[in-house]
């Protein structure tokens, strides 16, 4: 009987090993990191390609072992609606799902601006279980200023900072003389044009500004009648803070118009689509800002990571700062020892990393990354400054100039106030 029976048992016990073993794996804890950005409506394709660079990110940290010896990030996604209104639902249900940290930033300022001020609540309601807010894109100084939050780090150089890298290529671009301010009604597109305003006007006392307008954020379908206005001023330049939608539409009035105007914008070239509208349009120069742009010269580290993310995602590389956010924190959950959002918080604080666009510092008095910024302009292939086209184009990206993020650093208002 026992001779008989004893492979049975043997076969049970194993199975009953297997199980348990698949029970401790479900149990494992993981680290859980709530999106929050648009996922419909007119810039559905702004924060798609955000959510990818985020999700990939993540699945490479996860392959590499996760943080403190196993734990797994996992990614859970909502659909801002580039509503205040919906990413406090959709933070609700993040809390709810037991998230500790929030990544958003494509849902434009005053969007994030609510969420960091909704989780600062929460936290101070709620000890042990905080969350922070890492921001990739939303780049309003007040929220590194006199808005700033313990709870919020800053992963992209903020409005204050891009400006200043253009106000310095355009000092030294004199065919620049008349300049008009168009940008998105709401808290981003006005600190960009006081900025521009500011800084443009400090670094070039010549120049005139011939007119400034607000209009709706992604509501605006034809704006044939702001470029008339525009025209009419006499400008040869436009420092617009608009992207996605309000990008491309501007872009294509103007070439219907038949005006070859000069754009100053702070990221715009790193939306899907413009760089296919600039083409289109085929009059008109966008210059903008960013820690990197595709084709850039001597950028090993950067090319090996678009390529792997090609490779895996069949899309095109764009955004460095998005790749980096989950990766500042994983570094940070590393140096603290322990996923405590308070601890983890502190770890982050003048936390510096060696990032595939160099090295970066997150300033502890603000939580301002400092990162560099390369100004760039969408230009046709020439095979020397711009030898690869982009998005089935023969349009590319043109290096103008490069700063590091010690250069473009300014004095902040931040008062931190710590736990």
């Amino acid at each position: 009987m026992k001779l008989t029976h004893a492979p049975l048992a043997r076969i049970a016990l194993a199975s009953l090993f297997a199980i348990a073993g698949t029970a401790a794996q479900a149990q494992q804890p993981t680290y859980k990191i709530a999106y929050i950005d648009p996922l419909s409506g007119p810039f559905a394709n702004v924060g798609e390609l955000m959510l990818m660079h985020t999700q990939y990110a993540i699945e490479d940290i996860n392959a590499k072992g996760g943080v403190l010896g196993g734990m797994k990030l996992q990614l859970l996604q909502f659909d801002s609606k580039l509503s205040a209104q919906e990413s406090q639902s959709a933070l609700q249900a993040a809390i709810d799902q037991g998230a500790k940290a929030i990544v958003t930033g494509g849902s434009g300022s005053s969007v994030v601006t609510a969420l960091v001020l909704a989780v600062a609540r929460w936290n101070q309601r709620n000890p042990g279980k905080e969350l922070l807010v890492l921001n990739h894109s939303s780049i309003d100084p007040e929220m590194t200023g006199k808005g700033c939050s313990f709870w919020h780090f800053q992963t992209e150089a903020n409005t204050a900072m891009k400006m200043k890298a253009l106000a310095n290529y355009i000092k030294k671009t004199p065919d620049v003389k008349k300049v008009y301010l168009l940008n998105q009604d709401y808290a981003h597109g006005k600190q960009w044009a006081s900025y521009g305003r500011q800084l443009v006007g400090l670094a070039r006392p010549d120049i005139q500004f011939v007119g400034e307008t607000l209009h709706p954020i992604g509501r605006v379908k034809d704006f044939a009648p702001y470029i008339a206005n525009i025209k009419q001023s006499g400008a040869d330049s436009v420092i617009t803070g608009n992207w996605g939608q309000d990008m491309t539409l501007l872009q294509k009035a103007a070439g219907d118009a038949g005006y070859n105007l000069r754009y100053f914008n702070h990221s715009a070239g790193s939306v899907p689509g413009t760089v296919t509208s600039v083409s289109q349009a085929k009059t008109g120069q966008l210059t903008w800002v960013a820690e990197w742009h595709p084709g850039q010269a001597d950028t090993p580290k950067v090319d090996a990571l678009a390529k792997a993310y090609k490779a895996k995602t069949g899309k095109d590389f764009l955004a460095p700062r998005i790749d980096l956010t989950p990766r500042l924190l994983a570094s940070a959950i590393a140096k603290a020892g322990s996923a405590d959002t308070v601890k983890v918080a502190r770890a982050l604080e003048d936390l510096s990393f060696d990032s595939v666009v160099g090295p970066v510092r997150m300033r502890g008095e603000d939580h301002q990354l400092l990162l560099p910024q390369v100004v760039n302009t969408i230009a046709p292939v020439d095979g020397k400054a711009v030898k690869v086209g982009w998005e089935g184009t023969n349009y590319g990206f043109r290096t103008d100039a490069v700063y590091t993020g010690n250069e473009l650093a300014q004095g902040t208002d931040c008062k931190m106030v710590r736990p």
